[in-house]
C-alpha cells in the first residue's frame, strides 16, 4: 500500500471523520433490509473505538437530489449499527452546521455518531471547498473506508483530505490490495466474466480485460449487443443499437489479435420478463419474434463453467441475466457455482453480482466481495480513483 492507513496514525482521543458506505436498501417498513455494507465497516469502527477515538461516521444514501428527504435519512442505519455494536450510537440531524457541531462536541472518547445524509446538500457531489472545509472542521483526522464512492471526486471523498490528515480504513485497504492484484500480476489462467445490462459504461474495462485476461466471458444483456453485432436477430431483447459499432470493433480486435472471448451459445427467452412460465431455451440465432433473451442457457453455463473452474484468478462483474426473477436466474446461479468451485483467487465486483452470490448462498466460498461496482471497474481499467489519490502517501 502506497497510501497511509489507520495503522500509521495515533487516534487516541482524536475526532476521526470516517467516510463509510452505508448506502443500504430499506424494506417497506423503513428498516435496513441488508446490512452487508454496515458490517463491512465494523473492523475499522471497532479499531477506532478500542483506541479511544471519537468516531464520526458519514455516508450518502440514495438520491435525495441535494435536499433533505426523510425517505433517505440515515437514522435507521444508526439504529442498525447500534444493534451490531451492542452500544449506543449517536445521530446528528445534519452533516454540517450546529446540529453536527453540537453532536460532535458532546462526544467522549470511544463514542460513535452517525451524521445525516451527505447528499442532503448539493455541495457534496460538486466537491464544494467550503462544504468540505465545514465537514473537516468537525475532526482531527479523516479516514476513507468507502471504496464504493472512491471513484467520485465528491466533497466527502476528495475535498476533506485537503484540510486534515487523511488515511485509508481497513475495508478500503483490503479492496485496494485485492483488486490491485488484478491490475498487477494475476495468476494465470486469468478468467474475467463481465455481465450486466449494457456495454456503454464498460467499454474501457472490456478493452483492458481483453488485453489482460487469458479468457474473457461476456454474458447478461450486454452479450445481446455483441450477438446482434455478429448479425444475429435478437428480436425484442435488450440491444444497445447505438453501441453496435463499438461491439463490432471489439469483435474485430478479438479476431485480429486471436484473443479468447466467449459469448453465450444458447439463451433463455420469453415473451416478457413477467412470463417466466413460458420461457424456452433457444440458440443465439433463434430468438422467437417478439420475444426477448433474459438469461444464458445451460450449454453456455457448461461452457463458461469449464473455463472458470480451471482458472487460477477469476474476476466477475455483472449477472448473466435477470437473476432477480425466478426462471431467469439459472445462468447466474451456474456461474456463481463455478466461481465458488474454482481453486484460484476469486473476486466479485458490483452490487448486483454480490447480491447474486449471496442469493446463491456461496459468498463464503469466494476470496473477496468488492463493495464497489463502479470503483472496482475503474480500478481494473487502470484508472486513478480520486478518493484514493487524495489520501496521504507513506
Amino acid at each position: 500500500m502506497e497510501k497511509m492507513t489507520l495503522r500509521d496514525i495515533d487516534v487516541q482521543g482524536k475526532r476521526v471523520f470516517v467516510r463509510v458506505d452505508f448506502n443500504v436498501p430499506f424494506n417497506e417498513e423503513g428498516e435496513v433490509a441488508d446490512d452487508t455494507r454496515i458490517r463491512a465497516a465494523l473492523p475499522t469502527i471497532g479499531y477506532l473505538i478500542d483506541r479511544g477515538a471519537r468516531v464520526i461516521l458519514a455516508s450518502h444514501l440514495g438520491r435525495p437530489k441535494g435536499k433533505p428527504d426523510p425517505r433517505f435519512s440515515l437514522r435507521p442505519v444508526a439504529g442498525r449499527l447500534s444493534a451490531l455494536l451492542g452500544r449506543e450510537v449517536g445521530f446528528a440531524g445534519d452533516c454540517v452546521g450546529p446540529a453536527a457541531q453540537d453532536s460532535v462536541r458532546a462526544m467522549s472518547d470511544g463514542d460513535v455518531t452517525v451524521l445525516e445524509n451527505l447528499r442532503f446538500h448539493p455541495e457534496e457531489e460538486v466537491n464544494d471547498p467550503e462544504f468540505a472545509g465545514a465537514m473537516a472542521s468537525l475532526a482531527d483526522v479523516y479516514v476513507n473506508d468507502a471504496f464504493g464512492t472512491a471513484h467520485r471526486a465528491h466533497a466527502s471523498t476528495a475535498g476533506i483530505p485537503a484540510h486534515i490528515p487523511a488515511v485509508a480504513g481497513f475495508l478500503l485497504e483490503k479492496e485496494l490490495t485485492s483488486l490491485g492484484m488484478l491490475v498487477s500480476e494475476p495468476a494465470p489462467p486469468f478468467v474475467a466474466i463481465v455481465g450486466g445490462a449494457k456495454i456503454s459504461d464498460k467499454i474501457g474495462v472490456l478493452e483492458r480485460l481483453m488485453a489482460r485476461a487469458d479468457c474473457l466471458i461476456i454474458g447478461g444483456g450486454m452479450a445481446n449487443t455483441f450477438l446482434a453485432a455478429q448479425g444475429k436477430d435478437m428480436a425484442q431483447s435488450l440491444v444497445e443499437t447505438d453501441r453496435l459499432d463499438v461491439a463490432r470493433g471489439l469483435l474485430e480486435k478479438v479476431a485480429r489479435e486471436k484473443m479468447d472471448l466467449l459469448l453465450p451459445v444458447d439463451l433463455v427467452a420469453a415473451p416478457s420478463r413477467d412470463q417466466a412460465d413460458r420461457r424456452e431455451i433457444v440458440d443465439t440465432d433463434s430468438v422467437p419474434e417478439g420475444w426477448m433473451a433474459l438469461d444464458i442457457g445451460p450449454r453456455s453455463v457448461e461452457l463458461f463453467g469449464k473455463r472458470i473452474r480451471e482458472a487460477k484468478t477469476v474476476f466477475w462483474n455483472g449477472p448473466m441475466g435477470l437473476f432477480e426473477v425466478s426462471g431467469f436466474d439459472a445462468g447466474t446461479q451456474g456461474v456463481a457455482e463455478a466461481t465458488a468451485e474454482s481453486d484460484g483467487v476469486t473476486i466479485i465486483g458490483g452490487g448486483d453480482t454480490v447480491r447474486a452470490i449471496n442469493q446463491a448462498g456461496l459468498a463464503d466460498r469466494v476470496t473477496h466481495l468488492s463493495t464497489g461496482g463502479g470503483a472496482s471497474l475503474k480500478m481494473v481499467e487502470g484508472k486513478k480513483l480520486p478518493g484514493v489519490e487524495a489520501l496521504n502517501s507513506r
